[in-house]
């Protein structure tokens, strides 16, 4: 059972390495490991700067990517069981590999710590493929039984109330989140969802190939009904009426790029208006249900949304809704089932949607479940093995550095007024560096974990969470929390906390090598650590103060400035073609592609001032600066197939690999005598449109 997704997050990855639309959808299909040795895990070395990995035949000039990432791409096809493959992707999958180790020995060894036995009995039982198998769907039955015997549509509330708890997707989701208005304070939150597709533009585009998706999509949804032992005629009528259902849900949600607007998801009012927003569906049962505490104040991302899920519960038959949850449980549950269901939800989802030819292997899925579920447990672990203190030193010293490069270009830019650029310190000064792990670890003492039921560990892992989730309302933000677990191979800015992320995961070879020079290092995580910075400033995060309040500290003149400057960059990134005739949706990826420009800007002036006194020379045929841009590159090396870049097109806020590194090299005024190129090539920009935001 996936966590549900909880409204308001706002979290700004940097990269996406995994995608699966489909919450935690790799498959079964692997063979237990051998349990009766232990070899330590050991990181494989890649240096941050690879020269194997560049192509000296292309002119930088005209291509940079390619120049610094065309021998990567050679060397490295897509895995079969990878969607895409990218340097961000192969750490990921060289930490799983990592934590694999980990997890086979805290499942044999003998004295066992709590954190130990939760984590190795957790692995053991999901790797115990033959006892999943033999279970079929039966875990699942008792709420089959309870959807089935539902009296009426007015009893729907509690029992999604109990499948919430469960991470089951359906109707809506909900959650604790900040108080947009006063982010010291914990309220509820309720947001869209209900969709078996990954985005409302599946149901709503008219173009040949969303139709087909569609048509597909609901042959996978009779073959899940099928699974659970309905006859074909009963599956084929039941996908009708789950799509029907989900059509009408998905019409009334937001778009992606009206999310990214904290306004049009900030909605804040009293139960009572909510219950005349929705009147047919029982909020106080709902409520009660969660175990939610008492509380006055929730926020609404999307009234019209609720307006529309209520349309749907009073004119709907009950029966239709039965059919509707009877299939969400199974499509949320499927990957902890047996392999017919794990199998099929693979093929539809990795496969069909995304391009996968084989399933991945059993013991990657219960590694991720177990980073996802117990992810703090296992997190110590790897940071005790990983990240030595001066690791986190070094990683703090380049931030604070960063900081100061940021400052410094707030004080000196032009086109805004110095009531703003105050406002805009006064938030760079509040912002809080959390890097490698947090400073103190989630008890999980209160979840059992048993070596003979996965299905079970996983679902009480979840409802754990859930509760975690809804007991912090109406208490303090606690700031010191993580939303990402120490091993992910990633980071972000979170704009209502006002702090940037940093996992252990992130700050390995080849993204931080200690044993490389400052250029690349400053160039690849340099840059990441300027990206998050930026993301507070960009067109969404820079609606956020220095509390993480959404209050507008702008004033109206330098607020049109931003626009016009941040304009430019949408401007260049909609020319860009992604795969076929789709282009960027350039106000969607708005955000990462302004961070991109400004992180690699800030990263670049930050080791120009650490480096200033020491005497810098060529290595491997490359000066200090061009190290520092190849550097900057070769953190995006990437091969993808065409149909995880059309699913990535519609969803992904983020940039293709490519435009994220030739996009913004055209943009830094010190790239072209970097690389001597000449006016006019494809990397230079004429300076009067050189697109400048931080």
């Amino acid at each position: 059972m996936s966590h549900k997704t909880l409204p308001i997050a706002i979290l700004f990855l940097f990269s996406v390495v995994v995608f699966a639309q489909q919450p935690n959808a790799p498959a079964a299909g692997a063979t237990p490991p051998q349990t009766n040795m232990y070899v330590e895990p050991v990181l494989p070395y890649t240096p941050s700067l690879d020269l194997k990995s560049m192509d000296r035949s292309v002119d930088p000039c005209v291509d940079f990517y390619t120049y610094s990432c065309g021998g990567w791409q050679k060397s490295n096809p897509i895995p079969p069981d990878q969607v895409s493959w990218s340097v961000y992707g192969k750490l990921y999958e060289d930490n799983l590999a990592y934590l694999r180790g980990i997890l086979e020995q805290a499942s044999v060894a003998k004295d066992r710590d709590a954190v130990s036995q939760k984590i190795g009995d957790y692995y053991a039982a999901c790797m115990d493929e033959a006892a999943v198998d033999k279970r079929g769907p039966k875990p699942m039955w008792p709420d089959m039984v309870a959807i089935q015997g539902l009296p009426n549509v007015h009893q729907i509330a509690p029992l999604v109330a109990h499948l919430h708890l469960a991470g089951d997707s359906m109707l809506f989701g909900s959650g604790s989140q900040q108080d947009p208005d006063n982010s010291d304070a914990m309220i509820v939150g309720v947001a869209q969802g209900g969709l078996g597709l990954p985005d409302r533009d599946y149901y709503t585009k008219d173009d040949a190939k969303s139709k087909e998706i569609r048509e597909r999509y609901v042959q996978h949804v009779q073959k899940m009904f099928e699974l659970l032992g309905d006859s074909s005629d009963t599956a084929k009528q039941e996908a009708a009426t789950v799509m029907r259902i989900e059509t009408s849900l998905a019409k009334a949600s937001l778009t992606q790029v009206e999310q990214r607007d904290p306004y049009k998801v900030t909605h804040k009012m009293k139960i009572a208006e909510l219950k005349q927003l929705a009147p047919d569906f029982d909020w106080s049962a709902y409520f009660s249900t969660s175990q939610v505490p008492a509380f006055d104040i929730l926020n609404v991302e999307a009234p019209d949304f609720f307006k529309e899920m209520n349309g749907q519960l009073s004119s709907v038959p009950l029966d239709d809704w039965k059919v509707y949850l009877r299939f969400h449980l199974v499509h949320s549950r499927a990957p902890y089932l047996s392999s017919a269901f794990v199998n099929e939800n693979f093929d539809f989802y990795r496969k069909y949607l995304h391009g996968a030819t084989e399933l991945q292997p059993r013991w990657k899925r219960c590694v991720e479940y177990v980073d996802d579920q117990l992810g703090e447990a296992l997190g110590q672990e790897y940071v005790r093995k990983t990240f030595p203190p001066e690791l986190k030193a070094a990683t703090l010293k380049m931030t604070l550095e960063i900081e100061d490069a940021m400052a410094m270009r707030i004080q000196q830019l032009d086109w805004m007024s110095p009531v703003t650029k105050q406002q805009a310190l006064n938030k760079l000064h509040s912002i809080r560096n959390k890097i490698g792990y947090p400073d103190k670890w989630r008890d999980y003492s209160s979840v059992e974990i048993t070596r003979n039921d996965f299905y079970g560990n996983a679902e009480r892992a979840t409802i754990f969470e859930s509760h975690r989730e809804f007991n912090k309302v109406g208490k303090p933000t606690d700031r010191s929390e993580w939303e990402m677990t120490p091993p992910t191979v990633n980071a972000y800015y979170n704009g209502q906390m006002n702090d940037i992320n940093f996992p252990a995961g992130v700050l390995q070879p080849p993204l931080y090598d200690a044993k490389m020079d400052d250029a690349p290092n400053y160039g690849n995580t340099g840059s990441t650590i300027g990206h998050e910075l930026t993301h507070g400033f960009d067109d969404e995060g820079r609606q956020y103060d220095a509390k993480g309040n959404l209050k507008d500290w702008w004033t109206t003149e330098d607020a049109a400035q931003f626009d016009k400057h941040a304009e430019c960059v949408v401007d260049q990134y909609a020319k860009y073609v992604i795969i076929d005739d789709i282009h960027i949706n350039s106000k969607l990826t708005e955000g990462e592609d302004i961070a991109d420009l400004g992180g690699t800007i800030l990263a670049y002036i930050a080791w120009k001032d650490a480096d200033k006194n020491m005497h810098l020379t060529d290595h491997d045929g490359l000066t200090p600066d061009q190290r520092f841009f190849v550097g900057f590159a070769q953190w995006a090396c990437e091969n993808d197939r065409p149909q995880d870049l059309r699913a990535r097109a519609i969803t992904d806020p983020h940039s293709p690999a490519k435009d994220r590194i030739n996009g913004v090299v055209v943009n830094v005024p010190e790239f072209g005598p970097a690389f001597n190129c000449k006016p006019g090539l494809p990397m230079v920009k004429p300076a009067n449109k050189v697109c400048k935001v931080w």
